[in-house]
């Protein structure tokens, strides 16, 4: 096994074994607490006061997490290092008569870039979860009493996606991408004394799980199609043009899942009911990131179906503009943000779409830095403040001036203004899609024309919310006088630090040449033609689309600064705070037709089989008893009854004895 091969395998090994120890702990002490300020996940809290010493097995939960993603952090960085070309090892798993699955990786150098940003943001998550979920000594039924399992159960995560990253083999993969739902479920319901949080939880594995039948159904396809299911011989056999079409449709149900894409986007602004390290970890490089990383992987076959390509394309304009749209008119912090990962989601798989793998990939890194960035920024604001709401913040520039700084970078990026990193990964989308537009790459042109309409508009979109989050949160005055916030200690401050580092400047590494080459290994561009980074006369019109964003969310600001520039949004509001109803008709036409019916299966159950079955039984006792009870007589009724009986068979059998 070569020196490559070894990280490759060790990679998601070791927040494996950390999780897995993790998991082998027995629950924080009720009584112990630690010192310093107190949080829930969802809603801060404020400083509590000194608390006696810190439990052992939320001081051995905390090293495991750590360590765990620390490890997994230096050997992603080894692996960057390292890999030059692709490399490929795998041995036979199992041989199910001649269909084969492996146990193996396949390595690149896009691979080891999405591996040292999954594990960047799981360790930052580790570190800020110590602070975040530390409680104070009157906390006796905080959920920091359950810190062991919810720290295991982070390192699994990263082990599944870390899996997905480096798996060379589509069952290896699935499983990754199964073990992930899993530990989304846990993870979003860990603070269960809000109502919310295990409905989300259930809701987020429900849908997914939709996506998912999709996805296998696919994996079963190349894998029968092929006869093996290792990723390398998927992509090396000639498919025929139906199956590969039908494959490639149904893993794109997965992604929609996974990825939070229309129509089975809902569940991801729901699951902001879990805590706010985990939404960081979810919609920065895990989750939702998974599934573009999937078709990245698979994208020779992606390439040569033009009509799964046009699915995708229609699939992720109408999910760059509904996140867009929904974000506008949110009050809730987190649920802003929520919503513009489906819109930058969006961008992502439109960059798919367009045939445009690398820019995708791009964006993917650049959203991973910014958008771990944005949440843990807005955790530090919900801790200080106590609550998620915007329309209960304001004035916080002056009081929380780090955090301030720091969010100006996230939303910044997120956004789309230059030189910082979101400005260089969405202009290589746009461009992608203008050049499909012109007639380059697979995709028709129609598919171009409709990812670089809705990506300019979203330009714009984005630009707003961003504007009015940081308005509504920063400036003006403090709409609650009776709090007092300030900067995070330590603990918390330190990740959101040296996450606006790369939030800021990771867009500049498309001009170095030694990233362009690792970004373009898994899909390489057609030489000479641009794949990754875009200058030219086509920045700025999405530069002016910014402009007016935010020029129009500031404008409306300036004239009312206690009201909500929301409000300009007149009778769209309402649609767009519940996101165009689409969660309420998929509560109508899915929902609750099949409860009605699991209703009616139960009550048929219940009445006609069981009915039958305890009717029987019934009637089978009732004719016993009546029997028994004209076996109960007393002895002389019983022996003129016998007597009676005997004269009356004699005389019987002397009729018939006369007659014959």
């Amino acid at each position: 096994m070569s020196r490559t091969t070894l990280l490759g395998a060790l990679l998601p090994a070791v927040p494996l074994v950390a999780g897995l120890t993790g998991l082998l702990l027995p629950p924080a002490s009720r009584g112990a607490a630690t010192g310093g300020q107190a949080g829930g996940a969802t809603t801060g809290g404020h400083a509590r006061g000194m608390g006696t010493a810190p439990d052992p097995a939320r001081r051995a939960a905390v090293a495991l997490g750590v360590v765990g993603a620390a490890g997994a952090l230096a050997l992603a960085v080894a692996l960057l290092v390292t890999v030059d070309a692709p490399v490929e090892a795998s041995t036979t798993w199992i041989d199910l008569g001649g269909l084969t699955v492996t146990l193996g990786v396949r390595l690149d150098g896009a691979a080891a870039l999405v591996a040292v940003a999954v594990a960047t943001v799981a360790l930052a998550v580790q570190v800020y979860s110590v602070g975040y979920l530390r409680r104070g000594p009157h906390d006796d039924a905080d959920i920091d009493h359950r810190y062991p399992p919810y720290a295991a159960q982070i390192s699994l995560f990263t082990a599944a996606m870390l899996l997905v990253v480096v798996s060379g083999d589509l069952i290896l993969l699935l499983v990754g991408w199964e073990v992930m739902g899993l530990c989304s479920y846990l993870l979003i319901a860990h603070d269960r004394r809000l109502p919310a949080a295990p409905k989300a939880a259930v809701k987020a594995f429900l849908v997914t799980r939709v996506g998912d039948v999709g996805f296998l159904l696919g994996i079963a396809l190349l894998g029968v199609s092929a006869g093996s299911f290792r990723i390398a011989d998927v992509l090396a056999h000639d498919h025929a043009t139906g199956p590969l079409t039908a494959a490639c449709l149904l893993l794109l149900a997965g992604v929609a899942g996974k990825s939070a894409q229309f129509p089975l986007h809902t569940w991801l602004p729901d699951a902001m009911a879990g805590p706010t390290p985990i939404s960081a970890l979810i919609h920065a490089a895990t989750m939702v990131a998974a599934g573009v990383y999937a078709v990245t992987r698979l994208w020779p076959l992606f390439e040569a179906t033009p009509t799964a390509l046009a699915v995708l394309g229609v699939m992720a304009s109408v999910t760059l503009l509904l996140g867009a749209f929904a974000a506008t008119a949110q009050d809730d912090l987190k649920r802003v943000l929520a919503w513009s990962t489906v819109s930058q989601i969006g961008y992502m798989t439109g960059a798919l779409a367009v045939g445009a793998p690398n820019a995708a990939l791009f964006h993917l890194l650049t959203h991973a830095a910014f958008k771990a960035l944005l949440f843990l920024a807005a955790g530090v604001v919900i801790h200080a403040v106590g609550t998620a709401l915007m329309s209960r913040m304001g004035g916080l520039r002056r009081t929380m001036p780090v955090t301030f700084w720091c969010t100006v970078v996230g939303l910044g990026a997120l956004a789309g203004v230059p030189p910082l990193s979101g400005f260089w990964s969405k202009e290589g989308v746009l461009a992608a899609a203008e050049d499909a537009v012109l007639g380059g790459g697979p995709a028709p042109a129609w598919v171009g024309w409709l990812v670089l309409v809705s990506g300019l508009v979203g330009v714009a979109v984005t630009a707003w919310y961003a504007t009015r989050l940081l308005l509504r949160a920063f400036f003006g005055t403090p709409r609650d006088p009776q709090l007092h916030p300030h900067d995070p200690p330590a603990v918390l401050r330190w990740p959101v630090l040296l996450l606006a580092v790369p939030a800021a400047l990771l867009g500049l590494a498309g001009f170095w040449p030694s990233f362009v080459d690792r970004l373009l290994s898994s899909a390489p561009g057609e030489a000479g033609v641009p794949v990754l980074m875009h200058v030219g006369p086509m920045m700025l019109l999405p530069l002016a689309l910014l402009a007016v964003g935010a020029g129009l969310a500031w404008a409306r600001w300036r004239r009312d600064t206690t009201a909500d520039p929301a409000t300009a949004l007149g009778p769209l509001r309402p649609v767009f705070v519940h996101a165009f109803r689409l969660d309420d008709a998929q509560q109508a036409l899915v929902v609750r037709p099949t409860v009605a019916s699991g209703r009616a299966a139960r009550t048929a159950d219940e009445v006609v089989v069981d009915g039958a079955v305890v009717g029987s039984g019934r009637a089978a006792r009732g004719l016993g008893a009546g029997l028994a009870e004209l076996h109960r007589a007393a002895l002389p009724r019983a022996a003129v009854a016998v007597l009676a009986g005997a004269l009356l068979v004699g005389v019987v059998a002397a009729l018939i004895g006369v007659t014959a």
